[in-house]
């Protein structure tokens, strides 16, 4: 995914901002409404005799607050909608993946919780913002530098996740998922925007793990809050959500389909 020409140097908010605000807290309320007893039993963990201030959640609002602020910028739905389509698809298979597989549990021991989907496309949105921005900062910086740092940043990754995923080794899910983390890192063309979605997947991710591993809402077989692979998986899961979507503009691009080509996003 290239910079988008109106945001190559800052992150802008347009009207269609507001749309994307408007989907998010339906998604939030739908949340709530639907796994009421998770909210119910959540809100029952609050002390009457203790402050408020002291038993707010402080990490889990500024992680949304960081997030929804983030894909509210540059908002463009002919891009952030098929985006988010395929987080969201991608989500639930890692989490059927991760869950099935025996890597990680969820406190429901749902394989995988459905409530935890929706918070992928949110996710994988709010990386694409951070890229943006990285991105045109460091544009100046020789390519040689990231092929150097892709090959070895990568060639680490690929090795803790093998290290990381043996113990679910006799599951398919888990062979699909090596293979593919495999090919795209082998077949990577451009290898400056995969190795900075890797970084930024991986500090937005940091804080979520910190997060769920923290208030045992989710807990890794290796232990850890969080393990450090689980936190560049994030990065990972980042990268390959980008390089679907990469292939579904490169259908779009090749149809003579005139409903095809005005899905087209302007940046693109």
């Amino acid at each position: 995914m290239t910079i988008p020409k109106s945001s190559s140097k800052t992150l802008k908010w347009s009207k269609t901002s507001y749309v994307l605000l408007s989907g998010f807290l339906l998604l939030l309320f739908l949340i709530g409404y639907v796994w009421w007893p998770l909210l119910d039993e959540y809100l029952a963990q609050f002390n009457p005799e203790i402050s408020i201030w002291l038993q707010i959640d402080w990490l889990l609002i500024g992680n949304f607050l960081v997030m929804s602020i983030l894909i509210m910028l540059n908002v463009d739905l002919k891009r952030d909608l098929p985006f988010g389509i395929i987080a969201l698809a991608g989500g639930f298979i890692i989490e059927a993946w991760g869950t099935l597989a025996g890597l990680w549990t969820y406190y429901t021991y749902e394989t995988p919780p459905l409530w935890i989907i929706p918070a992928w496309p949110i996710a994988a949105l709010s990386v694409n913002r951070l890229y943006v921005v990285i991105k045109a900062w460091l544009r100046n910086i020789s390519e040689a530098w990231f092929t150097l740092f892709y090959w070895l940043i990568y060639g680490v990754f690929y090795l803790l996740l093998l290290r990381f995923a043996w113990e679910g080794i006799a599951h398919p899910l888990t062979w699909f998922a090596l293979s593919f983390c495999g090919i795209l890192i082998i077949t990577e063309k451009d290898k400056r925007s995969s190795l900075l979605i890797l970084l930024m997947g991986s500090v937005l991710g940091y804080f979520l793990e910190r997060w769920g591993t923290s208030r045992l809402c989710w807990s890794y077989h290796t232990g850890g809050m969080p393990p450090f692979i689980t936190v560049l998986c994030h990065g990972m899961a980042s990268v390959a959500i980008w390089r679907v979507y990469l292939v579904y503009l490169t259908l779009l691009k090749r149809s003579h389909l005139s409903l095809a080509k005005s899905l087209i996003p302007p940046d693109q």
